[in-house]
């Protein structure tokens, strides 16, 4: 761990200093990710191929941003990308594959294995508690995940008493990121957004995180924020920029929208498969920085590629 991520003290002073404005701040993708700096701890919202704000991240890739902590409950190819763009040099996590019918990522055994990335694992609940202890602005959760583990030395959590009964507890640190990168269903000129389903981690991440980006698939005026005020997850005065991006997940999943593309992960990880990280590099020549723009990013798939993903999201829900 490192020190700034869990010293709630300088936490709350940078999160209590953060200009609360509330003007507009809806901005592009490539101002969004000069806001985020060499060495920076990110936080990725949504869960393994859900919401995952995959054109945040392409832009900070093609950023060319090195030294990065990439910090995700269960992560998918984005940190793949990350490692193999030379971009991350470490990853906090619980998991990291596409899904269970591709196992564990190849390239984090690579990465790791080769001593080219650290690794720091932690339980999907004790990540979660993390993040929301940052949130709460506190220094650590009492828990009893990952007690009786090898996970407990990993990321050099602690142990407590309970002051109550004597037994033993996790004392799970804050995780205050330096900026989180989150993607949402709509949101207003604000940064109010709404998620629809379930909404993962991002709540808390994005109260915890000094600097917080946010594509949305939709922007919708602030009277439609008024109109229905309990399906506000995040809070402007949180936001620092929002960006409209369409298919801001793709080919990662937005619940209702469109379904993950199985089918280009197969083509991804049959690649890999065959040439190892070249695959990845490969990939990210491809589909990073070859593309000019995000619209350039999505005509690769095609429109009816994007079409037919979009029946499927509604088969689902319907």
């Amino acid at each position: 761990m490192k020190a700034s991520e869990y010293d709630f003290v300088a936490a709350r002073r940078r999160i209590e200093a953060k200009a609360k404005s509330a003007g507009e701040k809806l901005t592009s993708l490539e101002d969004t990710a000069a806001r985020v700096k060499d060495g920076d701890t990110i936080a990725v919202g949504g869960c393994l191929f859900s919401r995952t704000p995959m054109a945040l991240v392409r832009e900070v890739l093609r950023a060319r941003r090195r030294g990065l902590t990439l910090a995700r409950n269960l992560t998918c190819h984005e940190g793949e990308l990350m490692m193999v763009a030379g971009a991350a040099e470490r990853i906090v996590t619980a998991w990291m594959s596409i899904g269970l019918p591709w196992g564990v990522s190849k390239i984090l055994r690579e990465y790791v294995e080769g001593g080219k990335v650290a690794l720091e694992e932690w339980s999907h609940l004790a990540l979660g508690l993390r993040f929301k202890a940052g949130a709460m602005g506190v220094p650590f959760l009492p828990a009893l995940t990952m007690l009786g583990s090898d996970l407990v030395g990993v990321g050099g959590m602690k142990t407590i008493e309970d002051p109550y009964t004597g037994a033993t507890l996790a004392a799970v640190p804050a995780l205050f990121p330096d900026v989180a990168l989150l993607h949402v269903h709509r949101a207003d000129r604000f940064g109010n957004c709404q998620i629809d389903g379930y909404p993962h981690m991002d709540a808390d991440i994005a109260r915890a995180a000094t600097t917080v980006l946010v594509t949305a698939e939709e922007i919708i005026p602030e009277e439609e924020i008024r109109r229905h005020p309990d399906r506000t997850v995040i809070p402007g005065f949180v936001v620092d920029a929002i960006v409209h991006v369409p298919f801001g997940s793709f080919p990662h999943e937005c619940y209702a929208l469109y379904e993950a593309d199985y089918e280009h992960f197969g083509e991804y990880t049959s690649a890999i498969d065959a040439k190892g990280s070249g695959a990845v590099r490969e990939y990210l020549d491809r589909y990073v920085h070859g593309p000019a723009s995000w619209m350039d990013y999505l005509d690769l798939f095609g429109g009816e590629r994007l079409a037919r993903q979009q029946r499927a999201a509604r088969d689902l829900v319907s």
